[in-house]
């Protein structure tokens, strides 16, 4: 694919709330390979320079992260733009990276090596892991806590009828997208396949639904009944 012809459906540095799905792995790979060199070499001062870097692009942005940069602009317009998907999950796993990167680097400084080294050891793994496998452990965290958080606050239990554009009827789903998020289309495309009435809500344009109902994650989606009342979740 040629630079000429590759078109972006998401701008990678302005439509920050999706992420092409392949970016986060190709920053897990450089994470993990790098704080296993650390690891390997001896020389701890590389889990500081991991954390900082991650610091930097959580605080500045994807301009300022250098394996983001190294993917959307070498990679990605040789191979084409991946699945888009939230990026709050996998920003939620850099987060905590960080952590662990910050507290084993302050571990190694004040002598505590064995723990140093076990804090980096557990980035390497998790990162490697998610970079060749796809299970990324920060984003499952992220999605588990989502849910928590939703139950807390009473979770999607109904739906009001001024809140959706048609008359409520039974078995209604209630989708709320965004979008660039492609798993927000593949699903709304697998509900109207199957007969469903789906009604899509978009939560760049609702943010106040989106605040309102505690969406954390798109797509979210749900059956309601006629009278508003959530019967099941589906996404």
């Amino acid at each position: 694919m040629t630079a000429l012809a590759f078109q972006r459906t998401a701008d990678p540095y302005r439509d920050t709330d999706v992420i092409d799905a392949r970016a986060p792995r190709v920053n897990q790979t450089v994470v993990g390979t790098v704080a296993l060199v650390a690891f390997l070499t001896g020389w701890w001062p590389l889990l500081t320079l991991l954390a900082a870097q991650l610091a930097i692009g959580l605080t500045f942005g994807r301009r300022y992260c250098l394996p983001c940069l190294f993917y959307f602009e070498v990679i990605q317009p040789r191979i084409g733009e991946g699945r888009l998907e939230d990026s709050r999950p996998p920003r939620f796993a850099n987060i905590v990276g960080a952590i662990f990167l910050g507290a084993a680097t302050v571990a190694h400084v004040v002598g505590l090596t064995a723990v140093g080294w076990g804090l980096g050891l557990i980035v390497a793994a998790l990162a490697l892991l998610a970079a060749t496998t796809g299970l990324c452990v920060g984003c499952e965290m992220y999605r588990i806590g989502a849910r928590l958080r939703g139950i807390r606050a009473g979770g999607l239990r109904r739906i009001d009828a001024d809140d959706v554009s048609v008359q409520l009827v039974d078995d209604l789903v209630v989708e709320f997208t965004h979008p660039l998020c492609t798993d927000c289309r593949s699903l709304e495309h697998e509900l109207r396949a199957q007969g469903r009435v789906v009604v899509a809500i978009d939560i760049s344009r609702r943010p106040d639904l989106a605040r309102k109902y505690g969406i954390a994650v798109v797509p979210t989606a749900v059956a309601i009944a006629a009278d508003g009342t959530v019967r099941s979740r589906i996404a």
